[in-house]
């Protein structure tokens, strides 16, 4: 709980600073930048990276229109908080929502969704994994297509 906190107090002061929130350099990130994401990079489109964190958090940084595959949960609850730039979440037949610091998104259990950064600003989310249980597991599926990102 407390690094949530930070997270929040991070991206609430950012806010106020930043009025449009778009990130066109990395050097202005919140996180660290991690290493280049190669276990999952066949499951983006774009590149992005992994820094592992305390606690169970993990930060996921994504480079200006970097977006991850379709993809479920079995078995997990996925927080996202956003802390840097600006984003978007997707759940399936949904609309987007855009992601800005402080968004706190809950996925819930076996929801297909997807997450990934604005095509003109990079995004950093904290990402958790709660009520995990025995057996747990994430199905990836099909990309996000680049016609319905661009409506975006």
């Amino acid at each position: 709980m407390y690094l949530l906190a930070i997270a929040l107090s991070v991206g609430c002061s950012q806010y106020q600073e930043q009025n449009d929130m778009t990130i066109k350099n990395k050097e202005e990130l919140s996180f660290p930048l991690g290493e280049l994401n190669e276990a999952y990079a066949q499951y983006f489109s774009g590149q992005s990276y992994l820094a592992p964190l305390n606690g169970g958090y993990h930060n996921v940084t994504f480079e200006p229109g970097c977006r991850n595959n379709w993809h479920i949960h079995h078995g997990a609850v996925q927080v996202l908080i956003c802390v840097s730039g600006k984003g978007w979440y997707q759940e399936w037949n949904k609309p987007a929502i855009e992601l800005t610091p402080g968004t706190i998104i809950e996925v819930p259990e076996g929801v297909k969704h997807w997450h990934g950064a604005q095509k003109d600003s990079w995004m950093q989310h904290l990402y958790l994994h709660k009520d995990v249980k025995e057996g747990s597991s994430n199905e990836w599926c099909e990309p996000v297509s680049d016609e319905d990102y661009a409506k975006l």
